[in-house]
């Protein structure tokens, strides 16, 4: 593949741009206050991440001398000039947003925080009772001296860089480092008349320095966080123990290089070159912030209770009516298949189904991937219970799950003092697929009971992320999912599926051959359709393929949430295609693609983005919806996003994204919400024109 960048953009730089796109929702004066905040949070969030993993395997390649270029043209050393200056300017409309117009919206409301000035008696004396009580005993300062070197700082956490007066005699200032204590909250709770008061942790301890620091003079106090390269990975042929070397590299990050230090802009240059030489970085690894450094510490305040008006109304997730909840999940999935659409349709179905199975008699099996839970998963326990009772039990526990390495390792462990059959994925790959099967035995013989998702097997995602699921009992998706387990917990080859298609086998191939049958089809004469929902498209292949199919004349609408490399609505290149990016309440997750296929439409979900790393270098499914009834759905909901004039932007040649308003404001998240209320309220009714006898019960033998 050469180079180009007038048929790529920048990965990096795409994602940057659908982080403004979160920005831009806290910047929405239509959104509630507290939403506000909370897309603030998620705003800086995000970015925390981005510099751990995308910047630090950055550096890394600049440092190691590579001259490689990404399909955009650009080397590593160009992508992080770019990203730096992209990168400073969301932090300054960040902080724009946070201090000149969220937090004052907050004071007015009530919602109040305090600097170490401006206290009451009463507040006073409260913070000076949390201090002494809660902080004093557990911050312990680290003076700087030539026999105590700068200490070892924790990744993202809080920390404030003291500089003291000179002693006696001596011209050179002096440093102390204050790691804030990570099991204090970062919100200190104040008495208030009205509403709600706080202070900030740093700001509590600034305003008692004297008391770690008696009789001295105290120059500046400078709240900081480094950020460490976290772009890491285990080298398994080298790691005799898979969770050993997972283990490993969560050691390796705590002292890995720093890649960013934020601090505060009130930082002067004596105690910022301080800071710079303890931490061996440059000017072009500093961000100073004007108000309180890590703005993520306030998703907490924007879940406060009390102040109802200034958050979005609740949409309870909705219990799907094409289940019946007097019948079985087993009964339920026998009659027909069933879709569900989360968060609009409650993800306790798949709870329950495996809730049932972990108690039925019937049930001889289980198996299960899992790449991300909740802390305290209800799926977890069924699967522990169902071991305990006598059933087969095998998960897939994928331990390299970014950032979720510890919590996967601490399940593992759970998993298999319950005696279930732990699988720590595949050697070489992530397994990121998200299936489930149950084997029962039934008077007509074994059935495979079985659970295709988009999303992570966690109820507490479900109900903020938009995904699919898929029950089923189709027995040739069950002879395939047998397969696909067989192959990943043994040593068999895997063999040709009858439906499924899996990365890194086959899943690419497919979707060349179905892009590809739809640009045949339009050279034809025929028509031609592609219809694709993702969160990232980054692959170059993929790309060159639908360019391919726009030039043939094919209609190509995407629906593209974050990283999009493809470059639409170029003459002779893309002018066929359209992306689309929603960013709501709800994080876009679900993958969805329909393909016209002369006529015979071919609907399919899957766990893979279109990126190299899922489809060449991750365990992932393609599954195909032929339910005629599910599938009809999935393809409304592919449309319906293509409608949105109020939370959907369409990028542009050049990379910018713009919203096109309509004449009557049309916003599909809530479209969504109300279709899925509709269709209970449909099944109510019908319900209610059926006549049902009562009979007699049957007498007891």
């Amino acid at each position: 593949m050469n180079a180009d960048p007038s048929r790529y953009f920048n990965r990096e730089l795409s994602w940057l741009r659908f982080n403004q796109r979160v920005l831009r929702e806290a910047q929405d004066n239509a959104n509630p206050l507290l939403e506000r905040l909370k897309f603030l949070a998620i705003t800086a969030s995000n970015l925390d991440e981005f510099f751990m993993v995308r910047v630090g395997g950055l550096q890394w390649v600049q440092q190691a001398g590579k001259v490689q270029h990404d399909p955009s043209g650009r080397t590593a050393s160009e992508q992080l000039t770019a990203i730096g200056e992209s990168a400073t300017e969301i932090v300054a409309e960040m902080y724009r947003c946070f201090l000149d117009e969220v937090e004052p919206a907050l004071a007015a409301e009530g919602i109040t925080r305090y600097s170490d000035s401006g206290l009451s008696e009463r507040q006073l004396g409260a913070l000076r009772n949390i201090f002494e009580q809660e902080i004093l005993p557990v911050v312990s300062p680290s003076a700087i001296t030539e026999d105590r070197p700068f200490p070892l700082l924790v990744n993202l956490a809080l920390n404030l860089c003291i500089r003291l007066g000179p002693v006696e005699g001596d011209d050179a200032p002096r440093f102390a480092i204050i790691p804030c204590p990570r099991a204090a909250t970062r919100r200190l709770t104040l008495p208030s008349e009205r509403g709600y008061a706080y202070i900030l942790l740093e700001d509590a301890i600034e305003h008692f320095l004297l008391d770690f620091f008696p009789g001295m003079e105290i120059q500046q106090c400078v709240p900081f966080r480094i950020s460490r390269n976290a772009d890491m990975s285990v080298q398994e042929d080298a790691a005799a123990d898979l969770m050993i070397g997972i283990r490993e590299i969560l050691a390796a990050r705590r002292d890995s290089d720093c890649v960013r230090l934020e601090l505060s802009s009130t930082a002067d240059d004596t105690t910022l070159q301080f800071l710079m030489e303890s931490l061996k970085i440059d000017e072009t690894q500093i961000t100073r912030v004007p108000g309180p450094i890590d703005l993520s510490c306030f998703f907490g305040l924007s879940e406060i209770q009390g102040f109802e008006s200034l958050r979005d109304p609740d949409w309870p997730p909705q219990a799907s009516p094409d289940i019946d909840a007097k019948q079985s999940m087993f009964e339920n999935i026998a009659d027909h298949d069933i879709l569900l659409h989360h968060p609009y349709d409650q993800f306790d179905p798949v709870i329950r189904l495996l809730q049932e199975a972990a108690d039925d008699p019937d049930v001889l099996a289980i198996k299960q991937t899992l790449y991300r839970t909740s802390k305290n998963s209800p799926i977890i326990a069924a699967l522990q219970r169902a071991a305990e009772n006598g059933k087969h039990v095998t998960a897939v526990v994928e331990l390299k799950a970014r950032f979720d390495e510890a919590r996967n390792i601490e399940w593992a462990r759970h998993l298999e003092h319950a005696n279930v059959q732990v699988i720590y994925g595949v050697q070489g790959l992530k397994t990121h697929a998200k299936t489930c099967m149950v084997v029962r035995r039934e008077p007509t013989g074994v059935q495979r009971y079985l659970h295709f998702g988009t999303g992570n097997y966690n109820e507490k995602t479900a109900r903020l992320y938009g995904d699919i699921s898929l029950l089923t009992c189709d027995e040739p998706l069950g002879r395939d999912v047998s397969a696909f387990f067989n192959a990943i917990t043994g040593f068999s080859h895997p063999i040709e599926f009858r439906k499924l298609e899996a990365a890194p086998l086959t899943l690419r191939d497919k979707l060349v051959e179905l892009i590809s049958g739809e640009t045949e089809r339009k050279r034809q004469g025929q028509h031609a359709k592609i219809v694709a929902k993702l969160n990232s498209l980054v692959d170059p292949e993929i790309i060159d393929r639908l360019y391919e199919a726009s030039q043939a004349g094919v209609s190509v609408k995407l629906n593209v949430r974050g990283i999009c490399c493809l470059r639409p609505g170029v003459a002779g290149l893309s002018e066929n295609i359209q992306v689309v990016s929603i960013v709501d309440r709800y994080l876009e997750h679900a993958r969805i693609a329909y393909f016209h296929h002369g006529g015979a439409e071919q609907v399919v979900i899957s766990s893979a983005d279109w990126m190299p790393r899922n489809l060449d270098r991750r365990v992932e499914l393609l599954i195909p919806v032929d339910d005629i009834a599910c599938r009809k759905r999935l393809v409304a909901i592919l449309e319906t996003y293509f409608s949105d004039n109020v939370k959907a932007t369409w990028l542009q040649p050049d990379g910018s994204y713009k919203q096109i308003q309509g004449a009557t404001p049309f916003r599909c998240q809530s479209y969504l919400y109300e279709e899925a209320c509709n269709r209970v309220r449909a099944a109510k009714e019908s319900s209610r024109n059926v006549f049902i006898p009562h009979r007699a019960e049957e007498e007891l033998d």
